[in-house]
Order: structure tokens, then C-alpha cells, then sequence
């Protein structure tokens, strides 16, 4: 099968989306061939038979520039996909359904939100499947639906001897959101006199709050702030400790790294239990995704 993927970001050291790098790098060893279009690219290493399209946001393009982009490609690209895969995003499918059932394209979905709307239930409608992960995702709810491995590289993410692990170290590890309840888990260090490490990003939709956790801190707790892929690896190798305080309703991948590096798991989330490493290996994503495409 011929793939069309759309996705917000091809960056291998974006340290958010960084893990997609890497998807796209299996997906392109499973499909006969592979096209990406994606809001922003940034650094990315790619075999030469993937072909990464931007919509421009790197080039600070306009949205109505994003919208032209985005029809100009799916048009253009065409005869060299026989298939669509939306990864997270439901907009794409309200702007390109229309096109892609005329052309005779499938469209899947891959969603894994706790919230949706209606608009989310007409992406559903017609979409060809869904795709979660969570139990309690949004989309977990519809007949058309299946639910998937979280899709982690246990090739990469996995215990490293040489890496002294830290007695009673905890890490936080994840974007600086008040979902993400980061203010709850300095409160839990706190009250435990634990040694703590913070990573991860704060997006300006989220900087008040990012101000809030900095002010929080004390000697014992360190903030990083934004890291790449290898540098969250040392981090779940060093720690002894992962903490995810995220409420029900998803799957944070970064519990699944952290277990996949030996890291032991104190997680809020009642979805999260019993982890069977390889059913959430990106090997058995592949293969699954494989035989619902």
C-alpha cells in the first residue's frame, strides 16, 4: 500500500513530536511507499524514498498559506498514495474528506484525545477507522474504532548498566501544562523529600503556568526544560523513579519509555497497569497497523 501521512511536525529533535521521526522511519519499512505532509519540518534523516512535504509553519507562512499548501499536495501527490493516515490532528480530515472519497482514497484516523465535539464525530463519520490507545480516549466510543499499541522504539528506549541509576531520584517528564498536573507532583516531592528532575517544554499557550512550577521549585528539584529524544533516555536510565500525575482519558507515551528503561512507575492514570512491553512496542504497532490499513 501506497501512504499518505499528515502530521504537525517532522523534527527529530523536537521534544514533543521527536518519537514521530522514528515511526516514520518503520513505516517507510513496511508500506511500498511513503509521503508526508506535515505543518513544520525541522531536522530530520529520512531514507530517500520518503518524500517530506511542509506546509510551512518553519517559513512562518500564513494559515490561508497552510490551507493552499495543503490542497496543492494532496492534489498533487495523488496517484503516489492509495491512502491516508491523519496522526492526531481531525482538521485535516474536515479539509480533505470531500477530495479523498472522490478520489477513492481510505481515511484513518489516529486520535487519542480524552475530549471531542462534534466536529470530532463527523472526522469519525467519515473516516474509514479510528485509532486510540487510551480506553477512555474520545474515540474509543465508536464501532469503527480500534485501539493500538502506544507504538515505542524498545530498540532505543531500554535499561543501559553503564548508566548509574540515582537512588530515590524522581523524574518528571512531559510538556509543562496544568493537565499534566506538574504543580501536584512538586507538591508530592516535596511532602516526600525526594530528589526530582523536571524536563520538558512550555508552549506559550502555557508559559503563565511554566512561570508557576519555576516558582515552585526549591534546592532539591531541578528544571530542564526541553529535550531531545537521547536525552530523555539518559533520563529515564538515571532516575529511579518516573512519575506521571496526568488524570485519566490518555496514554502519555513517556510511561511507556520510562518502563521501557527500567524506570519504576508511580503513574495516576488507572488505564496504566499490568504493561506488557512488547504489546506496546512500535514493532507490534507496524504490524498491526499493517492489517487494518
Amino acid at each position: 500500500m501506497r501512504l499518505l501521512i499528515i502530521t504537525q511536525k517532522v523534527d527529530k529533535n523536537d521534544p514533543i513530536l521527536g518519537f514521530f521521526h522514528r515511526w516514520l522511519e518503520e513505516f517507510v519499512k513496511n508500506f511500498e511507499k511513503v509521503t508526508v505532509i506535515c505543518l513544520e519540518k525541522g531536522e530530520y534523516n529520512l531514507p530517500s524514498n520518503i518524500k517530506v512535504l511542509s506546509l510551512g509553519k518553519e517559513r512562518k507562512a500564513s494559515k490561508l498559506g497552510y490551507i493552499l499548501n495543503f490542497y496543492k499536495y494532496i492534489w498533487s501527490e495523488r496517484k503516489n498514495y492509495d491512502a491516508v493516515f491523519i496522526h492526531m490532528n481531525q482538521e485535516y480530515v474536515l479539509l480533505g474528506w470531500k477530495f479523498w472519497k472522490l478520489w477513492g482514497k481510505k481515511i484513518y484516523l489516529w486520535r487519542n484525545h480524552a475530549k471531542g465535539n462534534l466536529w470530532t464525530r463527523f472526522a469519525v463519520l467519515v473516516s474509514n477507522k479510528v485509532f486510540y490507545t487510551s480506553p477512555s480516549s474520545y474515540t474509543a466510543r465508536f464501532k469503527k474504532s480500534v485501539q493500538m499499541p502506544v507504538g515505542i522504539d524498545t530498540d532505543f528506549f531500554k535499561p543501559d548498566s553503564s548508566v548509574v541509576r540515582i537512588p530515590n531520584a524522581v523524574l518528571f517528564l512531559g510538556r509543562i501544562s496544568p493537565v499534566k498536573k506538574v504543580l501536584e507532583f512538586i507538591d508530592w516531592v516535596k511532602e516526600n523529600g525526594c530528589q526530582a528532575t523536571i524536563a520538558g517544554p512550555i508552549l506559550p499557550t502555557d508559559k503563565e503556568y511554566g512561570e508557576q512550577v519555576k516558582l515552585n521549585l526549591n534546592d532539591k528539584i531541578k528544571f530542564l526544560g526541553p529535550v531531545t529524544q537521547e536525552e530523555a533516555r539518559r533520563l529515564y536510565q538515571s532516575h529511579e523513579i518516573y512519575a506521571n500525575f496526568t488524570p485519566i482519558g490518555s496514554f502519555d507515551k513517556t510511561i511507556f519509555e520510562a518502563h521501557a528503561c527500567g524506570a519504576k512507575l508511580f503513574v495516576k492514570n488507572p488505564d496504566v497497569k499490568n504493561l506488557n512491553l512488547e504489546a506496546y512496542s512500535l514493532k507490534v504497532l507496524m504490524d498491526k497497523l499493517k492489517k487494518e490499513l
